[in-house]
């Protein structure tokens, strides 16, 4: 599984910035990503392009008609190096500084990853449910067994799910959903986990399960 790549208009705005400004921006868009990735070669690289900008801000007063030499060879490294050479230097490490490359994940963080997304629906169900049992009942929210597109991270519903749904919660054997299914009968709803739990002495090593996979729709 592949993450999509990131950044990637800012990164293009970054890259060029050298070439818009004609070089005069590269100094600073060098140190910015030297700080960003706490590089001390981008640093350099950064110290390196704003010398050679002040040596070229330097001569350029210095001289009104440059003649042929040194000063003028200055000029032009000094001008060009940060200009093109930033330019074309910004746009190599653009993909490696902001990270616009799909990251690649290995089986298990995808697992993970998956797991936390899967938890982070079930959170989002709850809160629905406590906010609007009538939207979250439409929407039938913990009844897998009917259709539906509302994905609630695999939430079962204690209060209405059949036998067979209730029993594929870790830990819920089929005596204890016998029992379940009769105290409903007998006793009427829950309201939550801990209510189901103390009500039938459910084993403690349920109670984490029933916290994570159970919900209690009136």
């Amino acid at each position: 599984m592949n993450h999509p790549p990131r950044s990637t208009a800012g990164s293009f705005l970054w890259a060029f910035s050298p070439l818009v400004t004609f070089g005069f921006a590269t100094p600073f868009t060098m140190g910015f990503v030297a700080a960003k990735r706490r590089s001390w070669g981008l640093g350099v690289a950064a110290a390196m392009y704003a010398a050679g900008m002040v040596a070229w801000l330097a001569i350029a007063n210095s001289y009104e008609d440059p003649v042929p030499g040194i000063p003028a060879a200055v000029m032009v490294i000094g001008l060009f190096g940060s200009w093109i050479g930033g330019t074309l230097h910004s746009l190599l490490i653009r993909a490696t500084v902001f990270e616009t490359r799909p990251v690649r994940r290995t089986p298990n963080e995808q697992a993970l990853e998956h797991a936390r997304y899967r938890r982070q629906l079930r959170q989002e169900a709850r809160e629905l449910v406590k906010r609007d049992p009538k939207l979250a009942k439409e929407l039938r929210v913990g009844r897998p067994d009917l259709p539906r597109q509302y994905d609630d991270g695999g939430l079962i519903d204690f209060n209405h799910a059949p036998a067979r749904v209730i029993g594929t919660v870790p830990g819920m054997t089929p005596d204890l959903v016998d029992r379940v299914l009769s105290a409903r009968r007998e006793s009427g709803l829950f309201t939550s986990a801990e209510e189901l739990s103390v009500t039938l002495d459910l084993p403690v090593d349920l109670n984490d399960e029933l916290d994570e996979y159970s919900v209690y729709l009136p």
